[in-house]
C-alpha cells in the first residue's frame, strides 16, 4: 500500500451531516418501512477525468452532493508499480481515490486487484446505503460487485468519438445503460442520441457558477504572466485537444497580427508541435478554477474556435455560459447546442474571416447585453442542477426501497 495523504481511520469517514439525515429502514409489524423525509445515501463515482485536472462537471455535481452525501470519487488507476489506493481529501464529505497498479499485472489481475480494494475500503469506511455515479462506462467491471440502491450514469460527452477511445467502449455503454436506473446526459443534442437506449433520461446541459465568473465583469488584479499581452486580447480557456481547430486559431492570428490571443488550458491527445506558433499567441497553460475570473476580466473577447467533426458533434461547451457571465462578448463555431441555446447572444462564425469580421464589430461597437444574457443564465446555475438531480436520483433510490420492502412483505405474509 502506497502513502496516503494521512492515516485515515474509520471514524474520518463518518456521515458529518449527522445520522438524522441518513437513509434508513425499520421493521414495523415484519415489513420495511422507508424513512422518506430524511433520505440520504453516499456517492460512489466513477470518473474518468481527474479531480485536480480542468475544473469541470463533475467537480461541480460532485463537491455540491457532498454538502450532504459523503463522496468517494474513484479516479482511473495509474500504472507505476505502487500497488495501492492513494487517498485525498479535497473538502469536507468528499474523497478522491487513485488505484495504484503494477506492470507486471495482467489485465484479470489489474481488475480484480481494483474490486478488492474499492470493496475493502468501502467496508473500512463503514459505507452502507449508496448509489454508484458512472462519467466512464469503462468503469463498470470495477464496480461489478457493487450492491447500490441505484446506478447512475451522467453521460457528459461522447466518449467513443474522442481521439485514442477504446474500441469495447460502445458495447460497455450499452451494458451501462441497461443497467442504469437513471441517465444524464450533459446536451440536448446528446439526450437526442440517447433518449431511445433508456426510459429514464434526462437532458442536463453545462451550467454555471454565475457569482464566480461575473466578478470578471469588473476590473480585477491582472494576473502577472497576461498583464504584459497588449490589447485587443482574444481569450480561449478549456482543454486543447482533438476538438480544438489549431488551423483556424492559426488563420485568426495571421489576419489579424495586431489581436492577441490567450490560449489557456492543458494540451492533451494531440502532438503539441502542431499548435501554431506566432508571436500574437500566447500559450499559458493551465490554470487554478479560482483564477479565471482574473484573466476573463482581461479579455476583450472570447472565443470558442472548435472543430466541426464527430467528437464535437454533441457537446454542449461549458465555456458558453461561463464566458457570458463573465460579461465577455463570445465567437463560436456552429456547434449545434451553442446555436441553439446561445445564438441570439453568441456571435457563430464558420471561417476566420468570419471570426474577424465579428471580432472587429465588438472591437468598434461592443456587442454584448448583460441584461439579456442574465435573463438568459437566470434559469441555469449548478446549483439548480444538482437539486433537479438528486430529486431524481432519490425516486429512483425510493422506488428501489419500495420494491425491495413489498418482495419482503411477501416473504412475511
Amino acid at each position: 500500500m502506497i502513502a496516503l495523504e494521512r492515516n485515515f481511520r474509520p471514524e474520518d469517514f463518518r456521515k458529518s451531516a449527522g445520522t438524522d439525515l441518513r437513509c434508513y429502514e425499520s421493521r414495523v409489524g415484519g415489513v420495511l418501512t422507508l424513512n422518506q423525509k430524511n433520505m440520504n445515501w453516499d456517492v460512489i463515482c466513477f470518473s474518468h477525468l481527474r479531480w485536480d485536472f480542468v475544473y469541470q462537471r463533475p467537480q461541480h455535481l460532485m463537491s455540491r452532493a457532498a454538502r450532504i452525501h459523503r463522496v468517494f470519487f474513484v479516479e482511473e488507476p495509474i500504472v507505476d508499480n505502487q500497488v495501492g489506493l492513494e487517498i485525498h481529501q479535497r473538502q469536507e464529505n468528499l474523497w478522491v481515490i487513485v488505484p495504484h497498479l503494477s506492470h507486471e499485472m495482467d489485465e484479470a489481475s489489474k481488475l480484480n486487484h481494483q474490486r478488492e480494494s474499492l470493496a475493502k475500503l468501502l467496508t473500512t469506511m463503514n459505507v452502507e446505503d449508496y448509489i454508484a455515479w458512472y462519467y466512464t462506462p469503462m468503469a463498470l467491471p470495477i464496480g461489478q460487485h457493487l450492491s447500490p440502491l441505484a446506478t447512475v450514469y451522467d453521460c457528459m460527452d461522447e466518449l467513443s468519438a474522442f481521439k485514442f477511445a477504446p474500441p469495447e467502449l460502445k458495447t460497455m455503454e450499452q451494458q451501462l445503460l441497461q443497467k442504469s436506473d437513471v441517465v444524464f446526459t450533459g446536451g440536448y443534442s446528446l439526450y437526442e442520441a440517447k433518449k431511445d437506449h433508456h426510459s429514464n433520461i434526462y437532458a442536463f446541459p453545462s451550467s454555471i457558477d454565475f457569482d464566480h465568473f461575473s466578478k470578471a465583469r469588473r476590473a480585477l488584479d491582472e494576473p502577472a504572466d497576461q498583464a504584459s499581452i497588449p490589447h485587443p486580447r482574444i481569450g480561449f480557456c478549456g482543454v486543447i485537444d482533438e476538438r480544438m481547430d489549431v488551423q483556424l486559431v492559426g488563420e485568426i492570428a495571421r489576419k489579424r497580427k495586431d489581436w492577441h490571443i490567450v490560449m489557456i488550458g492543458p494540451v492533451v491527445k494531440i502532438d503539441v508541435g502542431t499548435l501554431p506558433r506566432l508571436d500574437n499567441i500566447h500559450y499559458l497553460g493551465m490554470k487554478r478554477y479560482e483564477e479565471l475570473p482574473d484573466y476573463f476580466s482581461g479579455w476583450d473577447m472570447a472565443i470558442m474556435p472548435f472543430a466541426i467533426n464527430e467528437s464535437t458533434r454533441f457537446i454542449s461547451p461549458t465555456k458558453t455560459p461561463e464566458y457570458l457571465a463573465a460579461g465577455r462578448p463570445v465567437i463560436s463555431t456552429p456547434i449545434h447546442d451553442v446555436v441553439r441555446h446561445y445564438g441570439s447572444v453568441v456571435n457563430i462564425a464558420s471561417t476566420s474571416a468570419d471570426f474577424v469580421s465579428a471580432g472587429e464589430k465588438i472591437i468598434a461597437h461592443g456587442n454584448i447585453c448583460l441584461e439579456k444574457i442574465d435573463e438568459i443564465l437566470s434559469e441555469n446555475s449548478w446549483e439548480r442542477t444538482w437539486r433537479k438531480m438528486e430529486k431524481i436520483v432519490s425516486n429512483a433510490v425510493e422506488n428501489f426501497i419500495t420494491n425491495r420492502t413489498l418482495k419482503d412483505r411477501k416473504t412475511y405474509v
